[in-house]
């Protein structure tokens, strides 16, 4: 049994049938096959993730699709070459939150396949990430919408599925500009909510 990280071979390329097996309590992912530790999250993350989870609560309460915050175990694979047998899936992310239309995709240990909308938000050290690997990893998986949340800049990155079911351009939303989802029309984030002013999240506090 793996209990430690120090058992794993960083080198290594592992599949999610290696992954349930393990018993570790450092959060972890598998980004295409490879180890990455997740950091715990800052106090800023922490409240922007809270705030976000309100805000989808209180917009998808009655809505069929279904939201989920981290942690929550995505299985994602390649549409074009993959199974969906555990040996043959090779990344296992758990975004801060993402939202599933598809309910057949849910089970017991999380979701299999592309939720519909994925929300990360940065934090320290992990901007590249974000901003590089999972966003190719969820092109390549088919997750239509992909928000990428920067707390420092006080801004939301939009981007969508378009044309050969690549990413388009970019959309950067910032201060207290509405951001519209575009697969969800009736939907849209008051930044202002996310990103009160000073003196307004003092008073929260």
């Amino acid at each position: 049994m793996i209990t430690s990280l120090a058992q794993l071979d960083r080198s290594r390329t592992y599949t999610y049938a290696d992954y349930i097996t393990w018993k570790i309590d450092q959060a972890l992912e598998l980004l295409r096959g490879k180890i990455r530790l997740m950091s715990a999250p800052n106090r800023q993350h922490q409240k922007l993730s809270w705030r976000l989870t309100v805000i989808f609560d209180n917009k998808f309460k009655n809505h069929p699709c279904e939201a989920y915050a981290a942690p929550f175990d995505v299985r994602l694979y390649d549409r074009k070459k993959s199974l969906k047998a555990d040996r043959d899936i090779y990344t296992v992310v758990q975004p801060d939150l993402c939202l599933v239309c598809d309910l057949k995709k849910l089970d017991d240990r999380g979701c299999l396949g592309a939720p519909d909308l994925v929300v990360e938000i940065l934090s320290p050290g992990n901007s590249a990430k974000e901003m590089r690997d999972k966003k190719g990893i969820y092109e390549e998986a088919g997750v239509r919408e992909y928000w990428i949340v920067d707390p420092e800049r006080a801004t939301v990155t939009r981007f969508n599925l378009e044309a050969e079911a690549r990413y388009g351009r970019p959309l950067i939303f910032v201060n207290d500009e509405q951001m519209p989802s575009e697969i969800f029309p009736d939907f849209e984030l008051q930044l202002s909510e996310l990103f009160p002013m000073p003196d307004e999240d003092m008073a929260v506090e």
